[in-house]
């Protein structure tokens, strides 16, 4: 019996190796590409293009779709942050998807909004329509709130934004984010660069708004979040972005654009019937099923990431809103798999199907299962003594050192770019959190993917929950 348990020991320890490796060096290829596509942004980028572009006539409408579920204690700063967005034309599509606090009271007696009789072509079929409500203050004309049913999820209540919006672009932010004031010129601008291809999207990178100074709905300060849980959050999504996005981005392979901001193409975007109710990773769906379209009606299409930060969101403060959070984005991943499997290494659908589907199969989905078969197979190889503890050891400190160097790359890099944090001292400190990473968070983000995968194959049900939102601090 020890003998069987031996070998099986080695082909298992060979196997994970073999994985590790290989994703190991994905993201040394991601660190080049994203290094490649920065600089090729600089390159091509600069004040003087912005500046020409919010005062031509020629920019193409854009329309901003914000979700709201009981966001009432954010609910103003974030509209006046939208209110505030540099772009000559632009309107934004406020959705009260059936709040039950004072959000829609708030926006109300805020913004002096009325009822209005206002053109509604349903494309995407959604939960019932209450009123349109538009304000009699010519300060705030571009806003428009729609009060509806609640849906029971995000979706539905973008895809009724998705029916009102005028014009061919929109941009999907979360209600509870704080946008930077050219994210709508710094968004279009891959659109009207692309010669070629069709760009269908475009994403940028956010960050965790936690300890951060906003005053009347305008980011004034940058610091790195003060407790822990949101710190963790923060160095994952300089990673996630500046790293992984981007890199993505430089061979047209980005998997997803984020739900807290990303702008699309609507003719797509409708004619794929818009985001799935029934979805509960219901951006990345999307993307899925707008790059499916587009290889099966033969359109040569683009997916571009922004390195700069665009919008910042407020992160959860607490385990339990975590793990409701983390919960949902993996059985979201798990629901998109399955219903999106035909294009698993099929060469119809491009490097959608033979580079992006793969990766997030093997190394997004199955990570957490190879790492907690791996903690059970060498804790048993452990009680059996079956297990060569130098070679052990020597590959977990190099596995644990290889992600802090990634993700300091990360940090350091981002702000040697773009100059975020105004003290070094707070990019050290930054760096701090990567070196608890491996040992304090990684594992609830595998126990939190677990439980999604778990309620994924059992059909419990879920709704879109009130996330508690904290506020964002005020300018001192």
């Amino acid at each position: 019996m020890s003998g069987i348990l031996e070998i099986l020991g080695k082909i298992y320890q060979s196997a994970i190796f073999v994985y590790g490796l290989v994703l190991l060096l994905v993201y040394a290829l991601l660190t080049i590409f994203s290094r490649l596509a920065v600089s090729r942004y600089t390159r091509k980028n600069s004040l003087h293009q912005l500046d020409l572009l919010s005062s031509s006539p020629l920019a193409p409408g854009i329309t901003i779709l914000a979700p709201a579920f009981n966001e009432g204690m954010t609910i103003i700063s974030n509209v006046r942050s939208l209110l505030t967005l540099n772009y000559p034309r632009y309107e934004i599509v406020l959705i009260n998807d059936g709040s039950t606090d004072n959000t829609m009271e708030q926006l109300i007696a805020e913004f002096k909004m009325v009822e209005v009789d206002y053109a509604y072509n349903v494309k995407i079929r959604t939960h019932p329509i209450r009123k349109i409500y538009k304000s009699t203050d010519p300060a705030y004309s571009s806003l428009l709130v729609i009060d509806k049913v609640n849906g029971k999820s995000k979706a539905d209540a973008v895809n009724a934004g998705i029916n009102l919006a005028t014009f061919n672009y929109f941009v999907c932010s979360d209600v509870d984010c704080i946008l930077h004031k050219d994210t709508l010129l710094e968004l279009i601008l891959p659109v009207m660069q692309e010669e070629k291809m069709r760009v269908i999207a475009v994403g940028a990178t956010l960050r965790i708004a936690n300890s951060c100074e906003f005053d009347e709905g305008v980011m004034i300060r940058m610091r790195p979040p003060a407790q822990l849980l949101p710190r963790f959050q923060e160095v994952e999504y300089i990673r996630s972005f500046v790293l992984g996005k981007m890199g993505w981005s430089y061979i047209n392979c980005v998997p997803n654009v984020s739900g807290g901001l990303g702008l699309f193409d609507k003719e797509v975007a409708t004619r794929c019937g818009g985001y799935d109710h029934s979805s509960f990773g219901e951006d990345m769906e999307l993307l899925t099923r707008m790059c499916r379209y587009a290889h099966e009606n033969e359109i040569d299409y683009a997916i571009r990431y922004i390195p700069k930060t665009l919008c910042w969101t407020e992160a959860p403060a607490t385990l339990k809103i975590f793990n409701r959070q983390r919960t949902r984005w993996a059985r979201g991943l798990a629901q998109l798999m399955y219903s999106h499997f035909p294009m698993f290494m099929n060469p119809r659908y491009g490097k959608m199907g033979l580079i992006v589907f793969p990766f997030n199969f093997f190394f997004e989905l199955l990570a957490p299962l190879v790492e907690f078969s791996g903690i059970v197979v060498y804790i048993l190889l452990a009680v059996t003594g079956n297990i060569n503890w130098p070679y052990a050891l020597l590959l977990l400190l190099f596995v644990y050192l290889y992600s802090v160097m990634i993700t300091t790359i990360s940090i350091v890099w981002d702000q040697l770019s773009f100059r975020y944090y105004k003290s070094w001292w707070e990019v050290a400190y930054l760096c701090m959190t990567p070196f608890m990473e491996f040992l304090i968070y990684h594992p609830l983000i595998v126990l939190y993917s677990l439980r999604g995968y778990y309620y994924f194959l059992s059909g419990k049900k879920s709704t879109w929950g009130n996330m508690q939102r904290q506020g964002f601090g005020k300018k001192k």
